[in-house]
């Protein structure tokens, strides 16, 4: 038996909670870069393991190669990933509409964790409205964290997504079929990263691809490729000499909420007790 999108969301909509993570406005102009036009994903990618990460699969042949890479010492928060992010993948511009941010973490003194993410990090964080709470403080420590989806290899949208338009495809990327989708938003609230968004001009999921119309073809990630320190990284790990596996053997790495067991995708060098 069928059912429409109307009346599924009809029936399901009470059982709904709000979605989305907001982080604060944006600029009504984003400079300094192109945007090409959007083309869409249609696949995925899977898991490994190092730094008491699960990485065992990461040579095998079903095992997904791709992997991305984030050094918290090297993010400068400039916020120039967020901006490529939102032109290069037609991203609302909306503060709440996001697939990747940066967060700031400022550790006081007495141990005390205060974060931000102005604007989502897309103008940075040098400007004094942002830092004028913090005047007065003593401050430990402060570090700036960029995040997006972590492709987990066991990622709860999937399993929650009522009609399969979340899904991992053989490669093990996690995707959104756009003409499946009935915006129902329970991988919105199922993902423990804040990851997913529902688009208000379609009103279907949105979440990060590792730009996989970019990937598939060659390229970099629009976010990776903007990046002027290196803090973003993404490589086939099937090559031993990439950036990427480079990083995996001789860098510490962790992942975001280990304990869950999502077998995230995305690692962190440098990653904080403090970061969730």
């Amino acid at each position: 038996m069928s059912i429409s999108r109307r009346d599924f969301i009809k029936s399901c909509g009470k059982g709904l909670l709000a979605g989305a993570i907001l982080y604060g406005g944006l600029p009504p102009l984003l400079r300094g870069l192109t945007s090409p036009e959007r083309v869409q994903a249609e696949s995925a990618i899977s898991p490994g393991a190092v730094g008491g990460i699960k990485l065992d699969r990461i040579n095998s042949e079903e095992a997904s190669y791709w992997r991305f890479a984030v050094d918290i010492n090297k993010c400068i928060g400039c916020g120039k990933c967020v901006k490529a992010c939102k032109l290069e993948n037609n991203v609302p511009l909306q503060p709440e509409y996001n697939r990747t941010w940066v967060e700031r973490y400022v550790i006081s003194t007495s141990d005390a964790v205060f974060v931000d993410s102005p604007n989502a990090g897309i103008d940075g964080f040098t400007a004094e409205y942002m830092n004028v709470k913090y005047k007065d403080m003593d401050v430990e420590k402060s570090f700036f964290v960029p995040k997006l989806c972590n492709h987990c290899d066991k990622p709860p949208c999937v399993r929650v997504c009522p009609v399969g338009a979340t899904y991992k495809n053989k490669e093990g990327v996690v995707l959104v079929n756009r003409q499946a989708c009935i915006g129902c938003r329970y991988c919105v609230q199922a993902c423990p990263f804040g990851a997913r968004f529902l688009d208000p001009r379609l009103k279907v999921v949105d979440k990060c691809t590792w730009c996989y119309h970019r990937i598939s073809k060659g390229s970099l990630p629009a976010c990776v490729e903007v990046c002027p320190v290196g803090a973003r990284v993404f490589g086939d790990t099937r090559d031993p000499e990439s950036t990427i596996s480079k990083l995996i053997r001789e860098q510490k790495i962790g992942i975001l909420k280990q304990d869950l067991g999502c077998e995230n995708k995305v690692y962190y060098v440098g990653l904080e007790k403090e970061v969730q």
